[in-house]
């Protein structure tokens, strides 16, 4: 076998691999938009690096942008054939694809694909259960839960038609921060001979603190200042997790029932509506919240559809919450509440997820007290707060109890992670697992396996 890395090499974003079968068969696993930086977004538009006409079929890991934010492009480069996933994935990706070009055009950033493209990818999804085992060409398919967002998996590849010892790979995908607060927990493989392997967190631990209690703080404050807190959200995963918390918060009274917490933004509603189709998906806790109603919904929930609604919050008299998207705050309507919110020292910003570097995120979390918005100089006097604990991704030693379960290891790839976090990975899987075999791979670079 062969694999090509053409994307989170070196990087958290862009992830996308092609393997290569003994007998010259190609699979590709995700295709990722690459975010961050401006220096990161460029690569989205340069020509891909890979015939993709010669593609039996693609795989997908989950629906978050930085893995499936590029598959319309396939179609462009000559792709014909097959996309596959599990079925929740298959309906976040639809949306994530669809509301990504809406947003390239309503930002006026450079056309990656538009609708037309998108619906047309979205009609070569294909669905995989998980368990389920998948004959694609050379190679055979297994899909596991990866415990990191609804539907999201590890996947197990073997080349069928294999002579020698490096026949069956792991792609870990995101690997849940588990115990996982909504999803059923990550589940552990058995063995392999090559894994390649996320290392977002991998050179660093998750921070034992309260979420809950940072919440509640954050929330009473401006119920008492009578300002607002901001809390830019991923949609997928992130959005759900506070919403679910939030419900409990108020049914406990340890939030005001009528403190109204608006959710800015139709593709975390949208997403929401998705996730309450998979019920049988997640942890008992939630699936016990389900047969007493929306787990989802709350008093003082107010969804936000327009931007001219979202414009119009800043006449709400009060306290209040807004939570928009983006996460990382390159872009998206928590942009414009944060031009408008972060001047006054009544507002506090809480960040709750990983900050890429060079991000309007990053930057406020490290604690500049002066940001560029939309081109504009904006002074900082808010509050700026951020909790770690609540990532989606594993962190150092997750990621090692992990690999640590499957067997017959040969070899470890680590990609989607800053050179420092897999760097320090490369050393702790060196010295804690015994481990030699270890390959930082750039982009572009091809390796035999």
């Amino acid at each position: 076998m062969k694999l090509k890395f053409l994307g989170a090499a070196g990087t958290v974003t862009g992830s996308s691999y092609i393997l290569t079968s003994g007998s010259g068969q190609s699979i590709l696993i995700d295709l990722g938009m690459f975010q961050g930086t401006e220096k990161d977004d460029k690569f989205n538009y340069l020509p891909y690096e890979y015939d993709c006409s010669r593609l039996n079929a693609a795989l997908l890991t989950h629906a978050h942008l930085d893995h499936c934010g590029r598959l319309p492009i396939l179609l462009s480069n000559g792709f014909t054939g097959d996309i596959w996933m599990t079925p929740a994935t298959r309906d976040l990706t639809e949306i994530t694809l669809l509301d990504s070009a809406k947003v390239a055009r309503q930002d006026k950033k450079p056309i990656l694909y538009d609708k037309d493209l998108a619906e047309q990818t979205i009609q070569k999804f294909q669905t995989i259960e998980y368990h389920e085992q998948k004959l694609i060409g050379d190679f055979t398919v297994t899909y596991y839960n990866a415990g990191h967002i609804l539907g999201s998996a590890s996947i197990v590849i073997e080349d069928t038609k294999a002579d020698s010892n490096f026949r069956r790979i792991i792609f870990s995908g995101d690997i849940g921060n588990f115990p996982e607060p909504l999803q059923q927990s990550t589940e552990f493989l058995d063995s392999t001979d090559v894994v390649v392997m996320e290392s977002t967190y991998g050179d660093r631990l998750h921070p034992k603190e309260d979420v809950v209690a940072t919440v509640i703080s954050e929330i009473n404050t401006v119920e008492k200042s009578g300002g607002v807190l901001l809390i830019p959200a991923f949609s997928l995963e992130r959005t759900q997790e506070l919403l679910h918390m939030f419900m409990h918060l108020k049914k406990e009274n340890k939030i005001r029932h009528e403190t109204p917490i608006f959710i800015d933004g139709p593709m975390g509603e949208k997403a929401t509506l998705i996730y309450n189709q998979y019920a049988k998906l997640f942890n008992s806790e939630v699936q016990s919240d389900f047969n007493h109603g929306n787990p989802f919904e709350f008093p003082g929930m107010q969804v936000v559809h327009s931007r001219e609604q979202s414009e119009a919050i800043y006449e709400t008299p009060g306290p209040k919450v807004i939570m928009a998207g983006s996460g990382m705050m390159t872009g998206g309507r928590i942009v414009g509440h944060a031009a408008h919110y972060l001047p006054m020292p009544s507002t506090r910003l809480l960040i709750v997820g990983y900050q890429g570097e060079e991000t309007l995120g990053r930057q406020l979390m490290e604690g500049n007290r002066q940001v560029m918005i939309d081109k504009q100089s904006i002074s900082v006097k808010a509050t700026v707060s951020d909790t770690q604990a609540m990532s989606s991704h594993a962190d150092q030693s997750q990621l090692l109890e992990w690999l640590k379960a499957i067997k017959g290891v040969k070899r470890v790839i680590l990609t989607h992670g800053e050179d420092t976090s897999r760097q320090a990975l490369a050393e702790k899987i060196t010295t804690d697992l015994h481990l030699g075999d270890i390959l930082l791979p750039r982009l572009n670079e091809e390796l035999g396996l």
